[in-house]
């Protein structure tokens, strides 16, 4: 197996002149991309930095963040991105947790680390910033240096991404080159990637999925082409003025790009393969997606940080809320919930908890210093995903939500995702996120949030979940209009904020 290094070489011998990077005025084919990583490889020797150590990363998708990515592969040295908006007491924990000895960071994030008295004991590097720091990424350009040579082995760990903690303190999910570039080439064969792709590098750098766009791209001679914060009107600029080729994007920036103004106007005509993960896409988005775009292969992507494929469908709108069957190096099993014995399934359409083979080769291997949370996660060789779901008589699987999600009702148990589609499928729905809340005699009861799209009454939507089939026990006792629907920074959906009432209701006269 390759070292991801020796595939960027393998990449720039093959397809020296291929576009390989765009950011805005800056375009660089393969060949100008390795001096620039070589030198940057020379600037961290130069910052003493040495292979197996811990560099955490602050930046947005720039063309300094792919190059850096690239230049710990061939250091030996551990990326560590993180969020560039997290504030100063994440900041020290996130240096504390992963042994940081360096820290990279841009304009945007200065001022919160500014704030972190554990800073003062890492070497720093800014990336188009005016901050004081041991070095600046301009300056490193212009270090000396041939050409870079792959200084560890497949086995040695490439990046440490930490999942959201959106229940408790991030974890660190530390991964090999191996499973980094085994789950880039199963990447490539799943999304039926050919030569000279093109995709918009607009996922987060810090996220599975932003990686993988740009460790894939590498493997076809493709270009990434740069989106440093999200911006729907820039998203269709940029698919029109590049050529883009394909999209991989969590559900929530794909609803903003379909329903922004400029979209009608928009040449969305060279992207022929939609991918969507991280999170559940509703009916309704599927069938808006499938009109708009027309694809000739729209992918379902299911699976994590730790492991990064689970299952594919590679025809999602075919068969809306399929998550399809397990991916090229994955093997699946719902068992029932509740239940520890990975022997033994759950039944044909009996909801249960998704486990996934943790003997992938695109798998992590536990962890970062957390034993308590590998018990809990890893059990028999198979890892619990924390997931509920179930496989219809066609074997493929549908993904119900998370197991802390699942709402039970009168000794019910409800799915929010499954009362999200049909609610999404009404035209005065823009947004939609169930959850349940606290009540004296059922326990919970199912509350729906609605970000409107057109004037609409509880009584309607509830009218609706009555004629589409939707169960009685599972239809919302409530409907909440709200102004937004509350996302993390790459999309999640936060039930949890709902939950403890952060949001902001319609205002009265909308709401009225």
């Amino acid at each position: 197996m390759f070292d991801l290094g020796t595939s960027f070489l393998a990449s720039v011998a093959r397809d020296p002149d291929a576009l390989a990077v765009v950011d805005g005025d800056t375009r660089l084919t393969y060949a100008q991309w390795m001096t620039r990583i070589s030198s940057v490889v020379a600037a961290l020797d130069d910052l003493g930095l040495r292979p197996g150590d811990h560099l955490v990363t602050m930046l947005q998708n720039r063309w300094e963040a792919a190059t850096l990515h690239w230049a710990c592969q061939f250091a030996g040295i551990i990326v560590t991105p993180v969020n560039w908006r997290a504030k100063p007491d994440e900041i020290e924990f996130l240096l504390e947790d992963a042994d940081a000895r360096a820290l990279a960071f841009e304009d945007v994030a200065s001022e919160a680390v500014a704030q972190c008295n554990r800073v003062a004991a890492l070497r720093t590097l800014t990336v188009g910033s005016v901050a004081k720091a041991d070095a600046s990424f301009e300056a490193m350009l212009q270090t000396a240096a041939p050409e870079a040579a792959p200084r560890v082995k497949a086995d040695a760990w490439s990046l440490m991404l930490y999942t959201s903690g959106t229940t408790a303190k991030p974890k660190g999910v530390p991964r090999r080159h191996s499973a980094e570039r085994i789950a880039a080439l199963a990447h490539v064969g799943q999304n039926l990637y050919a030569r000279g792709e093109r995709t918009l590098g607009v996922m987060p750098l810090y996220h599975t999925m932003g990686v993988r766009s740009l460790l894939a791209m590498s493997l076809v001679g493709g270009a990434f082409v740069c989106l440093p914060r999200f911006d729907p009107a820039r998203a269709l600029g940029l698919i029109a003025s590049e050529k883009i080729t394909n999209l991989y994007l969590v559900p929530t920036l794909y609803h903003d790009v379909v329903h922004h103004p400029q979209f009608p106007q928009s040449d969305v005509s060279s992207v022929r393969k939609l991918g969507f993960a991280g999170a559940s896409m509703t009916d309704g988005l599927l069938t808006k997606l499938t009109d708009a775009f027309r694809p000739d292969l729209f992918v379902n992507h299911y699976g994590s940080s730790e492991i990064y494929t689970f299952t594919i469908d590679q025809n999602a709108a075919a068969k809306p809320g399929s998550a399809g069957r397990a991916g090229l190096n994955q093997h699946i099993r719902v068992i029932p919930l509740g239940a520890t014995d990975v022997t033994r399934p759950a039944g044909v359409g009996e909801e249960g908890q998704i486990i996934a083979l943790a003997a992938s080769d695109e798998a992590f291997e536990g962890y970062w210093r957390r034993p308590d949370a590998n018990e809990k996660s890893l059990r028999d060789g198979w890892y619990f995903t924390g997931d509920t779901g179930f496989v219809d008589r066609d074997g493929d699987l549908f993904v119900t939500g998370r197991v802390d999600d699942m709402i039970i009702t009168g000794g019910e148990n409800v799915s929010p995702v499954e009362i999200e589609s049909c609610l999404s499928r009404h035209p005065a729905v823009l947004e939609v996120a169930v959850v349940g809340l606290p009540d004296e005699r059922w326990g919970k009861v199912v509350v729906a949030f609605i970000q409107r799209a057109g004037d609409v009454s509880a009584e309607e939507l509830d009218a609706h979940c009555r004629t589409s089939g939707l169960a009685n026990f599972k239809r919302p006792r409530r409907f909440e209009f709200v102004k937004t629907i509350p996302k993390s920074p790459v999309g999640k959906l936060l039930r949890r904020q709902l939950v403890a009432g952060e949001y902001e209701p319609e205002e009265p006269s909308r709401a009225a």
